[in-house]
């Protein structure tokens, strides 16, 4: 019920918004083999269009969550946003069970994008943090909130908001330390 997609949108951060996010989750999912679950990106929105921001935490049920090895990941989502959430190199797997490269590995591929703070929110303020609600992959203009899968590197460890990326494209996102990963979440 949790897993770090092996590929990204191949577009940077422009997913087609959070329903593109979750269409990506989705068909992962699927194609993997998960049946009868309905998937939710972890990601958070700023208010935009007359619409309300949304937050990561709000989308992604309210757990336990395993990754595909069996593994619980948190048992719910106060306990996903607090220090003791299993997610860590070997435990943030893929959809097929696989390990994402994380720091001290080559390609590092451990940013996950979410444009959320440490709790789950969407971040208040006027800096886009979610390239324009992930519907843009411009090389300037935009950023991205970017997690840890691995807790490592910058002297920030957080799973969900260690940083923001250089930009919203493809190469942005890898010359960061990423390749425009998300986390996914069943909500049922």
């Amino acid at each position: 019920s949790f897993f770090v997609t092996s590929a990204g949108s191949g577009m940077g951060a422009n997913l087609g918004g959070l329903a593109g996010g979750d269409k990506i989750c989705q068909n992962l999912a699927t194609a993997a083999g998960s049946r009868g679950k309905t998937w939710h990106a972890y990601l958070s929105a700023a208010a935009a269009n007359g619409q309300p921001a949304v937050n990561a935490k709000d989308r992604i049920g309210s757990g336990p969550w395993y990754n595909q090895k069996g593994v619980m990941i948190a048992k719910s989502v106060a306990d996903l946003h607090s220090d003791s959430n299993n997610i860590k190199k070997d435990t943030a797997l893929t959809e097929k069970g696989g390990i994402v490269n994380g720091v001290g590995d080559t390609p590092n591929q451990h940013d996950i994008l979410t444009g959320s703070d440490s709790h789950g929110r969407a971040i208040a303020g006027t800096n886009d943090t979610t390239c324009k609600n992930y519907t843009s992959n411009a090389e300037t203009g935009g950023s991205v909130q970017l997690g840890h899968f691995d807790r490592t590197g910058g002297g920030n460890a957080s799973w969900n908001s260690a940083h923001t990326s250089r930009g919203c494209s493809q190469p942005n996102l890898v010359s960061t330390g990423g390749a425009g990963y998300l986390y996914c979440f069943a909500t049922n």
